[in-house]
This record gives C-alpha cells, structure tokens and sequence, in this order.
C-alpha cells in the first residue's frame, strides 16, 4: 500500500538559528501530529564542527563540509528504509561548489526524494543552475512556495510543470485578535507598534523604515518600531554587530531612538507570535527583488497583520488583491506615507488585515503537513507504478555462463537446533518471530534437493533431520492436521495451521519420501506423510490443494503401488479441476477475482495430474493458465511478478510492488516442468528469465541475491530490495537456484527425457524440478 510510515528531512534544525533551521523543525513537528504513527525525524547540516544540541528528532547530523559524511547519510537512510526523504534546499547550507555535496547523497539514495527549494535564482551563475537541474532530476517532486518560483523553474531551469507542487509556507495557526491584548508583555500597552523580525543583516533595509520614522512619529507619535531578531550568525562571526550599531546610530541621529526597540535575541514560536500579536502594522523594507519566498512575511500574513513591503517577489503575489501594500525599494518616503495611511484609516488596515489572514488559512502548518503527505503519498504510488529499468547489475547474469555455487551461510545462520528462523532484520536472524511449518517445509525440501550438489552429504543430511524433526513436532494427533507458528521458546501459536501450511508440508514429505538418501528421514516421513493425508481431504483452497498434488506426485514416484494415496490424488485432482469449472473467460481463466502469490504452483499441479492421470482436459488447463501467468508478468522481456500492493484485481491494474521471491520460484518450476514434458525451449528461456530476476535483471536493474552470504533480500520494493533476508525469500532463491542446477545436470548429460514421459518408469516428481528423481533402472 501507499501508506506513508517512515520520513526523514534534510535540513538545518533548530537549535540552529536561522530560517531553514526554524522551518525544518517546524515541518518535522506538524508532519508528526498530523500522524500519530508517522514515523517522522531529522538529518541536520551542520556548519561547525562541534553541531549542535539537538532534540531527540534529530536522528544523524552531517558536517556540510565533509563529502563522506553525505555519503555516510545516504547510507543510514537507506538502512532505515524510509519512505520518503524530504530536502530543505537552500545554496548555502550544503558544501561543494553552489552546494554540490547533497547531489552525493541524493544519487545513491534507494527511496524517492522531495526537494522544497527556499531560493531559486533568476540568474543562477553556471554552478548553481546545473546543480539546481540535476536536484530536480534526482528529485520525484519539487516543491515551492510561489507561482513565481513555478515559472522561474519551468521557464528557466526546465523543469516540467509537472514535476513541481505549489505548497504555501507554513506558519502558525494563530487567532486573529486585537493587538492590544499583548502590547503590554511588551512595555508598548496605548503605542501602535510596527513590527520588523528576522536575522539582522544588510539586505533587510532597516535603515530606510529607520529614516521614515520622524515623518510617521510627527503625525503618529505613538507608533514604536520593534526591530526583533538576532544578528545572523555568519555575518555576526565575519562584522561582529556593525550593522546593528549602525542602526542604533541612526535612529539616535534622526531623534526617534525612543521609538525605536532592539530587541537582539532569537525567539522561539510561542514568543515571535505574542510579538505579531501585538503589532498593528508588519513591515519588510527589503533592498531587492531577488526573494521567492519569506517565512516572515508569511507568519505575518498568518497572523492578521496589516503588511507594508518593498515588492520582491514574493510579496508582490502574497500582498495582492489587497492584501498588504507596496512601495519602492529603498524608498523611506513611500514606506511613511504606506504606514501614515494605514494608522489614520483603521477600516482599510482592518480589511487588509483580514484579507491577509484569509489567505492564509490554508497555509498553517497542519494545512501544510496535510499537503506534503498528500504529495509523499502521491510520489510513492507512482513510484510503485512507474519503476524506472536500468539493468546495471555488476551481478552475474544468466546466459551461458556457469549458475552460482549453493553457498549456505546465511541458511545456515538463519537454522538453530530448533529449525530454520521465519524472519531476519537485514541479514540478523529475528527471533521475535520465531519459527513456522511453512518455512521449515521448504528447508526440507531443499537439503533434499541440494544432497547431490554439496561436497558435504553430512550437512544435507542433518539439515534434513533437523527440518523434518520440526515437521513432525509440529504434527498435533488431536486435531491430525499440522500446527504452524512456533514462538521462539518452543510453544505452539496454534492448534492447527492455515490450509497453505498443510499442503506445504505435505509437499516436503512426498519429496523426503521419494529423494532422501537418509533411510530414517525416509522411514518418518513416510509415517507423517500418511498421517498428513487425512487434512489434504479436508483443503479447498486451489494453492494448498497444488502443495498437496506435488508432494503426492513425489511420494508416488518412489512408492507408486500405494493406493490410498493414488485415491486422494484422484479426489484432490478433480477437487482442483473443478475449481475452474466456472472460469470461461480468455481474459481472466483463474479460479476466484485475485491474483496472489505461488501462482505458477496451480498450473504445475494440473500439468502433474494431467500427466499421470492421463487427463488431457487437466493438461491443456495447466499449460493455459502457465501461458497466461507467463504473458500477465513478462514486461520489456523481463520477469515482473505480481506485487502483494493489494495482489492482482479482476480488472484492475497489474501492482508493480513489492515483488516476492516465492512468485520467482514458483515460475521457475513450472517452466521448467513444462520445458521438460514438452521440449519446448521457450519455457527454458522462461525460467532463466525469472532466475535472471533473482540477479538483477528486473524492474530496477538491482540484485536480490546477497552474493557475499547465499541469502536473498525479502522482496523488489519501488525503492529497490528491501534489505531483509528471511528464510522464505533466502529458501526460494536457493530452491530455484537448485533447480536450475539440477534441470542444467541433465542438459548436460544429455538426460533431456522427460522424468515423467518413460513408460517404463514410475511416476516422478517434477516441477521445482521439485523432482529430480533419478531416471534410472531403480527408479521406483
């Protein structure tokens, strides 16, 4: 599904002092009470070595100016498997040329990115417009906060209009009151008070609301000017307080330093809106038009307050329609006669004021929070439909080369004395989960199948013995069917399992029966096999019925003349047929309206029976219905499994993600039966196609197989393999990879006879080749 869990924000953050820093807090924090599961933290810049003491949000800290500490980043982000990571852009605050490093960052990312630009240039220098560029092409949206920055982007820089999302800044969802009631926190109770804030340096233009002070205090002497923020910290380490001195002068100068208040602090939200609160008139005098966006402005607006500005950019859109006024850069006359207008006609101030604050209502930061998850949910859903294929795996690719060697460590580390652990946490076996019947089947099956390819018989046979031991264990007498979930301290979950698991299990002791060359593993499973036959009666379900037939086919092979169990494959067989007795439809010939998983296990059970039960009805279903699986999940000549995003709907969409190793696997066996019971070599080509899936040629041109331990990552996610490696997706790989090794043998040996199509044999297994059964004198 597309549901939004887990997002990290790059960004300055607070205690940091500046814009960026305020506004990354600001959206971690509304993101998180927009959700309250929501997994929502930071990566902050620092630009000091020593950082800063941030809160528990802030989960990593990068040195803006060391490259491998983005590198590092992009490495813990990608272990924490986000979904979505949301950049705070602005030139200054990355290192490299026009801040180039977080390009480092972003190119190996594994999960979509959303960047919200706070600065775009009209006239980037070189630098900075092809870092821009490629941002935005690393980017899956790009957010900003005016039409303006649209245009620029599209106009400029080329970005498609539709890779950029208008989000408004957000800001404090303030009431809107009369600004008498906080005058007095203040020392300002009976003044009108204009109000300036934000870090001091030059380009702000306070000077020129300065010198219009003596022309509004002759007319208004009530009015004082609060000048509210620190000194920007870089210009306070480079000048010192020059430009706050020589303010303070000027004020002293013209004769209105008593209207005049400093107050040199940075101020947390709670206190920067009393402030608001109790100005009357908003005022920003910058010197130029270069600003997309001001997040003082917009807290202003937020607020209620009547807003007098130079017209940069961004104040030209946010102040229209007569939501602020104007005036002239560098125009200490215009900005008099703007605020002298405004406090002598308190009912245009009071329409400007509300104005403003209607704007803004759509802009408060749990507005704000609610459109940035609409936008993550949107990027992930079409990252999830829309997966980029670039195959440049550095992997091994089937061709004509050699398969991989079996390599057992990471089987082996997920096995105990108990059996084989459900779940790891990236390549660490989980033992919160502990373990299942339906993993321990297919750990049984392959130390059978894998006993003729390792050097060392011994650990095929005590991997065996001890699968088969939990099989049997997990046999309850009272209920004569097989329990499942086992907690990690020995006690049963269940008093019987799902359908799925009992034919599993049945599947893994047909095989034992018929290919263990361990005479105990043999003798037990034959006594559990027979016991297990009273719930393969029971199963309805198509898929548990399909786990059922192959292990019976199996078992058969070695003990052909045993007629109960020819009987219930008899009943079961025509229990499958006539699942699709209903389904007449060229377009959708399954069974029921959803497409799950092991969905090529179904047609390998009808291609068995049809085989050995001479049904030609059986055979023809079987090999349709692995035609249709075949043609429903091969995209651009490559293996694209259904994904379990809600499986696959009667007429809905095929869901891309997340694609599941047992889906590769079962795919495989079926081709490879069919392969063999027809010779037709497109079905060979089949499952190398869906083994090659294994290897990187898939959706996302990534490997599943971790090559370094024989594991397998747990599923193809829109943002790659998800690092995972538990035993059903390490058990699949390994039992395709089998398979083809053993189908490969027989290539090669040129025993390209079907093992089910001699006369003069008993029936074989077949399918994963889940049977390679040995086709000689002694074969039954």
């Amino acid at each position: 599904m597309n549901r939004i869990a887990n997002v990290a924000v790059i960004g300055n953050y607070l205690p940091r002092k500046c814009g960026i820093a305020t506004f990354t807090t600001d959206l971690v924090t509304a993101l998180s009470d927009s959700k309250k599961d929501l997994n929502c933290w930071a990566v902050a810049m620092n630009d000091r070595p020593d950082g800063y003491r941030y809160p528990s949000k802030v989960k990593f800290e990068i040195n803006q100016n060391s490259i491998e500490e983005y590198r590092l980043a992009c490495e813990f982000l990608n272990i924490n498997q986000v979904d979505i990571v949301s950049i705070q852009h602005e030139y200054g605050i990355f290192g490299g040329e026009a801040g180039c490093y977080i390009l480092q960052l972003i190119r190996q990312l594994r999960v979509p990115v959303v960047t919200t630009l706070h600065t775009v240039l009209q006239n980037p220098e070189p630098p900075q417009k092809k870092v821009l560029k490629e941002l935005a092409d690393l980017s899956a949206k790009v957010v900003v906060m005016s039409e303006q920055a649209v245009d620029f982007l599209n106009t400029i820089y080329d970005i498609p209009r539709g890779k950029i999302a208008l989000i408004h800044h957000g800001i404090p969802d303030m009431p809107f009151v009369d600004s008498g009631f906080y005058k007095d926190q203040f020392g300002v109770e009976g003044k009108k008070v204009v109000l300036t804030f934000g870090l001091l340096s030059q380009n702000k233009g306070i000077e020129y609301m300065i010198r219009a002070l003596p022309t509004i205090v002759e007319k208004h002497p009530e009015v004082v000017y609060i000048v509210l923020g620190a000194t920007h910290p870089h210009i306070k380490r480079s000048q010192g307080e020059e430009y706050r001195q020589s303010l303070v002068q000027l004020a002293a100068n013209l004769g209105v330093e008593d209207n005049v208040l400093f107050f040199n602090r940075f101020v947390e939200i709670q206190e920067l809106c009393e402030f608001l609160g109790a100005a009357d008139i908003y005022v920003t005098p910058y010197l130029n038009e270069a600003q997309i966006v001001s997040g003082t402005l917009a807290y202003a607006m937020g607020s209620g307050k009547a807003t007098v500005s130079t017209p940069y950019w961004y104040a030209r859109e946010m102040l229209d329609n007569n939501r602020g006024v104007l005036c002239s850069f560098k125009d200490s006359e215009g900005l008099s006669l703007a605020i002298n207008d405004l406090l002598h006609n308190e009912i245009k101030r009071n329409a400007v004021r509300k104005n403003a604050y209607t704007f803004s209502r759509n802009a408060t930061w749990s507005q704000a929070a609610c459109h940035y998850l609409t936008l993550f949910s949107e990027v992930k859903a079409q990252r999830a439909s829309q997966p980029v294929f670039c195959c440049n795996s550095p992997f091994f690719i089937l061709k004509k080369s050699t398969l991989p060697e079996l390599n057992l460590n990471h089987l082996l580390t997920l096995t105990d004395d108990t059996g084989i652990l459900q779940h790891a946490t990236f390549t660490i076996p989980e033992r919160n989960h502990g373990y299942c019947l339906d993993d321990n089947s297919r750990g049984l099956i392959f130390a059978i199948l894998a006993q003729n390819l390792l050097p060392d018989t011994k650990t095929a046979f005590d991997l065996q013995k001890r699968y088969l031991s939990f099989i049997s264990h997990a046999y309850n007498s009272q209920t004569t069917s097989f329990r499942n979930f086992m907690s990690y301290n020995r006690v049963w979950l269940e008093e019987q399992g799902s359908q799925d698991s009992q034919g599993r299990a049945l599947w893994a002791l047909g095989v034992c029966c018929a290919l263990s060359r361990e005479s105990g593993c043999v003798a037990l499973a034959t006594n559990l096999f027979h016991k297990g036959l009273t719930v393969a009666s029971r199963l309805h379900h198509p898929r548990a019925i399909s786990f059922s037939l192959v292990g019976i086919h199996a078992y058969l092979a070695r003990f052909s003349g045993d007629t109960k169990v020819k009987r219930v494959r008899l009943e079961l067989a025509q229990k499958l047929s006539s699942a699709f007795s209903n389904s007449t439809s060229e377009n959708w010939p399954w069974f029921n309206d959803i497409l799950t998983y092991a969905n090529a296990k179904i047609p390998q059970a009808l291609l068995l029976c049809g085989q050995w039960l001479a049904k030609d009805d059986m055979l023809q279903k079987g090999f349709s219905l692995l035609d249709w699986l075949i043609q429903l999940q091969v995209t651009d000549n490559r293996f694209s499994p259904i994904g379990n995003d809600g499986w696959y709907l009667k007429d809905r969409s095929v869901p891309k993600f997340d694609q599941q190793p047992i889906e590769a696997q079962a795919m495989i066996e079926t081709c490879l039966l069919a392969s063999k019971m027809t010779e037709n070599s497109n079905y060979y080509e089949m499952a190398k196609k869906t083994f090659n899936w294994f290897l990187g040629e898939n959706d996302l041109g990534m490997p599943l197989y971790d090559y370094s331990n024989g594991g397998c990552r747990d599923g193809l996610t829109p943002d790659g393999p998800n690092l995972n490696e538990g035993a059903e997706s390490t058990l699949a790989w390994l039992l395709s990879l089998v398979s083809m090794h053993n189908y490969e043998s027989e290539i090669k040996n040129l025993h390209f006879t079907s093992s089910f199509g001699l006369e003069q044999q008993d029936e074989a297994v077949s399918g994963n080749l889940l049977s390679e059964v040995e086709t000689t004198s002694s074969g039954a």
